[in-house]
This record gives C-alpha cells, structure tokens and sequence, in this order.
C-alpha cells in the first residue's frame, strides 16, 4: 500500500516551521492558551499545509492543527 502522507523530512531552521508540540501539551494549551499562534495553515520547511493535513517527517507522523501547530500523531516507520 502506497503511503499518501508527504515525507517532508527534518525541520529546516533557515525556512518557515511551525511549532510542533505533543497532543497533550496542546490541550493544556486550549484551556490556557499561551502559545501566540493564530494561524489558519501550518509551515514545514516554507511549505503551506492546510489544517487537518498529516505529514511524517523521518517516522513521525505530524497532523496540522487549529492555531498553526503541528501534533505528533506517532511513528510511522517507512516500509
């Protein structure tokens, strides 16, 4: 089975990243808000993904997110 989620790899800090938390830190984040982002998109390596939108890079499995942040979702390892 052919994987559909981009394989973007590392986190370029030259380019464009958004933040990339854990999915508990980002419901913490919810009830008190204390991340400055508002973004309706997420940035890997200067590229736009839309919300909902899951990536790996390397094994991780990242999900764009509400604000502008990417969740890790888990590992995915490449076949």
């Amino acid at each position: 089975m052919k994987d559909s989620m981009p394989q973007v790899g590392a986190p370029d800090p030259e380019l464009k990243n958004s933040p990339i938390i854990d999915e508990v830190e980002y419901d913490a984040e919810q009830a008190t808000p204390g991340l400055e982002i508002e973004a309706p998109v997420c940035y890997f390596n200067g590229v736009v993904f839309a919300l909902g939108e899951y990536v790996r890079s390397g094994s991780e499995v990242l999900q764009c997110a509400e604000r502008g942040v990417w969740l890790r979702k888990g590992e995915r390892r490449p076949d």
